[in-house]
């Protein structure tokens, strides 16, 4: 009688992952594309009533006198890029699995620029009928920025959410360089993870501006801890990865309070803290599979308008509440309101006329060449 030669776990790296049931996948994505429009609708209401100087320019009066509550609550949407950049962890982890580098390049390229080409040239129009609001774009400014690589070159921005969009592009590059290129497994992601999470605080004290440009410590624990999050989703609830979620909430705190507290800002630092956590616990749900109950079909739209509504809504949202209130009189609300849905809309156009078309024949003709 024989005994049989036990068998040894395999590693991470190998560990099959087995299909989750019909329609599992796809409620947690819809729960995260909710997600994503709350960072965005964060975002927008930092820019129309957390804060003074153009704003208060556009209605006319500073809006914390418009909307005492609403705008004590909106100074802290300003946290919603830090929201965005979990999730951009997270998904780009998602999306780059068991693909090459040049799908990983063509997709990022599809998804990015057609949105963003209509929104530059939106601005610069709107720039040129209302200077009162952003100056008017020069051609040379306004072609850089079609390049979405004005930062770097010093050039003036077009829009001023931008600046997060050159922190993703950096993202993907380390990403798709140092995971995607040789191929994402556990073992890489984890990797990845710790080697950036350790210069990150080293270059806090001893970093130069090459290592801020490349290694990005204040936003580093943000897109860390949605790719860690994302190895939760996907292998089931493991001690490192959930380690290297809790490290990089607790750096990201840090950051965050550093950089909203001690630079002068009057916001509360135990708030701050709040809405990390909160940001960081949303996408932790999803994860762990919390979030199978919201399986509701228009959060896939929602997750559709987030990208095109983010990249539209501050300077063109600011121009529409020129010529309500400044223009026309209409009262504070009513004008908040018919911006916010205003800019829902234009974000739907963008989406549907160009987005869905353009997109995939971008991406086609990127293949074929």
């Amino acid at each position: 009688m024989s005994l049989a030669t036990p068998t040894l776990a395999p590693p991470p790296a190998q560990i099959p992952v087995v299909p989750a049931p019909p329609g599992h996948l796809r409620t947690r994505l819809l729960a995260l594309d909710g997600l994503r429009l709350v960072a965005a609708l964060m975002v927008c209401l930092y820019h129309y009533a957390g804060r003074g100087g153009v704003v208060s320019a556009s209605w006319h009066q500073n809006p914390a006198h418009l909307f005492p509550t609403l705008s004590g609550a909106a100074a802290y949407g300003c946290l919603g890029v830090e929201f965005f950049f979990v999730i951009s962890g997270f998904v780009i982890c998602m999306s780059s699995w068991g693909r090459p580098l040049g799908d990983f390049f063509r997709s990022r390229v599809a998804r990015l620029y057609p949105a963003y080409w209509v929104a530059v040239t939106l601005v610069t129009g709107a720039s040129l009928v209302l200077p009162a609001v952003v100056h008017a774009v020069r051609t040379d400014e306004f072609l850089v920025n079609l390049t979405m690589l004005q930062q770097p070159l010093g050039a003036p921005r077009v829009l001023g959410v931008c600046w997060t969009l050159w922190v993703e592009v950096r993202f993907y590059a380390l990403f798709a360089l140092l995971v995607v290129l040789p191929g994402v497994t556990y073992r890489r992601v984890v990797l990845f993870c710790s080697v950036w999470t350790l210069a990150a605080v080293l270059s806090t004290s001893a970093g130069g501006p090459w290592t801020e440009l490349v290694v990005m410590p204040h936003y580093a624990p943000y897109f860390v801890g949605g790719l860690a999050l994302y190895l939760v989703h996907r292998f089931g609830n493991r001690l490192l990865p959930w380690g290297i979620v809790a490290l990089s909430w607790i750096l990201g705190l840090r950051m965050a309070t550093e950089g909203l507290w001690h630079t002068g800002s009057p916001r509360a630092p135990h708030v701050v803290m709040l809405v990390v956590t909160l940001a960081f616990a949303a996408v932790a749900a999803v994860a762990a599979g919390w979030t199978r109950w919201a399986a509701w079909p228009w959060l896939t739209t929602a997750g559709a308008l987030t990208y095109p509504f983010y990249l539209v809504h501050e300077h063109l949202g600011w121009f529409v509440i020129r010529v309500l209130r400044r223009g026309w009189g209409v009262p504070p609300w009513p004008t908040l309101l018919i911006t916010v849905c205003g800019m829902l809309g234009l974000a739907w156009l963008i989406h549907r006329f160009v987005e869905t078309p353009v997109g995939p024949r971008l991406k086609r003709a990127l293949r074929n060449s």
